[in-house]
């Protein structure tokens, strides 16, 4: 029951209610009911809540009971009347918007492009970069920032160009997974623009250039690379990264992968580098806690990683993969599809959908991507349809070139020769058409 008689409450409740300009449609009917009561006395019914006008008193709810004795009575008995009004009137539905509710949890790749505005507004967010036959993941929680890894030295810009479309300004934490180019290479560049706290890499002295320009920038801020140790805990926003692996010394530079588990509410992920089988067994091994929804895929997707036994201890729901268009290595092979296939994990390509940004509310998770594929091309049946490296390749025997057969540069028929595989073509002496192979 809601009790009311100053009138400074009654205009209190009228001037916080028409301030509210998205509840003026609704309004007018219930405030002549009001102004009526105020007037005459008497008890109302507005949405479903009785208001009774009497005795000096306002209660609100059983459980709030506001004397109007004082002035800062009347002002609180005018909030409580607003708020009731507001509540009852305009019958707001929360839920709606929660990225991730139950119907906007994607278990089909079909209908991951469809994902609600609001998910963009999600407090936690993945992204996994289109850098082609690379690897660059974006993490975003609470307006915080995490980047594993950057691509390719020629993907430094795009990554760069990504994160600020993302309003990134700094970057709480980088990671380097390991010290091959399509996973440091664009990090330069990322270091270069956006001031960071620390910089995280399993190694800190590499011989190629783009590890040292790695290094160059991370110092140019005055900031040391850092190995960090399994079982490090960090804060990102409200979710937690914890550090996995490596679990042992690798001479395997993709064994060194940097594995991180990433927890926002019940809601998990996996990111594994280039992590390969040995890496794998070792680390199912150590008894991590390795149970995620979703994991990135190591290695591309190359047979050389997720393996049964590491698959069997992380059973994840969604599977990303980070690979180029046609790119030389077949990836993901046909080996690594079938096994995702057989546990019925949903897989996601960027070589297919372009950028794939999963959201999280804590509960559930969405998934929205750049291009829309179906789900017979994310998950082939056909290991023809999923390896270049199983395909014939068309050389060109007077440019020693050779090409997909789709690439519309093929030579004319008498100037062609026929290749069973990639490496087949390398060891005859021809190199790849920059066109059709990337």
């Amino acid at each position: 029951m809601f009790y009311l008689r100053r009138p400074v409450a009654f205009l209190a409740c009228l001037f916080l209610c028409f301030h509210r300009s998205n509840l003026l449609l609704h309004l007018p009917n219930q405030l002549g009911k009001l102004l009526l009561t105020f007037l005459f006395g008497g008890g109302i019914d507005i949405a479903g809540h009785t208001l009774s006008i009497d005795d000096g008193r306002v209660t609100a709810f059983p459980q709030v009971v506001i004397d109007l004795a004082d002035t800062a009575g009347a002002g609180l008995a005018a909030l409580a009347l607003a708020a009731a009004l507001v509540l009852g009137l305009v019958g707001c539905d929360t839920s709606s918007a929660l990225p991730g509710g139950s119907a906007d949890v994607i278990p089909n790749p079909a209908a991951s492009q469809t994902v609600p505005a609001d998910g963009q507004d999600a407090a936690f967010q993945m992204h996994f970069i289109d850098v082609g036959q690379a690897l660059s993941v974006l993490v975003e929680c609470d307006g915080q920032f995490m980047l594993y890894d950057g691509g390719n030295v020629d993907d430094g810009s795009l990554v760069v160009s990504y994160l600020q479309s993302q309003g990134v300004e700094q970057l709480e934490y980088v990671f380097c997974s390991h010290a091959h180019e399509d996973h440091v290479g664009g990090l330069a560049a990322a270091l270069a623009y956006f001031p960071a706290y620390h910089v995280y890499s399993p190694v800190t002295e590499a011989s190629t250039k783009c590890f040292k320009d790695f290094v160059k920038y991370t110092q140019q801020q005055n900031l040391q690379v850092e190995v960090p140790t399994v079982g490090t805990q960090w804060a990102l926003g409200s979710a937690t990264v914890t550090m996995l692996g490596p679990v042992a010394q690798y001479e395997e530079t993709n064994d060194t992968s940097i594995v991180l588990r990433i927890d926002y509410g019940a809601t998990s992920f996996l990111l594994t580098g280039d992590m390969e089988a040995d890496a794998e067994r070792d680390l199912v091994a150590s008894g991590a806690n390795l149970k995620v929804d979703v994991l990135q895929v190591g290695h591309h997707g190359s047979s050389t990683s997720t393996s049964y036994v590491f698959l069997n201890a992380v059973l994840p729901e969604m599977g990303i993969i980070s690979c180029g268009v046609n790119n030389k290595y077949g990836h993901p092979h046909e080996e690594t599809l079938s096994i995702l296939r057989d546990a019925g994990v949903v897989v996601y390509r960027t070589d297919l959908l372009g950028t794939i940004t999963v959201s999280s509310d804590g509960q559930n998770y969405t998934v929205a991507t750049e291009h829309y594929a179906t789900d017979a091309e994310l998950n082939p049946t056909d290991p023809a349809a999923s390896s270049t490296a199983q395909q014939a390749y068309i050389g060109n025997v007077n440019s020693k070139k050779f090409h997909l057969p789709s690439c519309p540069n093929l030579p004319a028929e008498k100037n062609q020769i026929l290749f069973s595989s990639y490496d087949e073509a390398v060891a005859a002496g021809y190199s790849p058409c920059s066109t059709c192979i990337k």
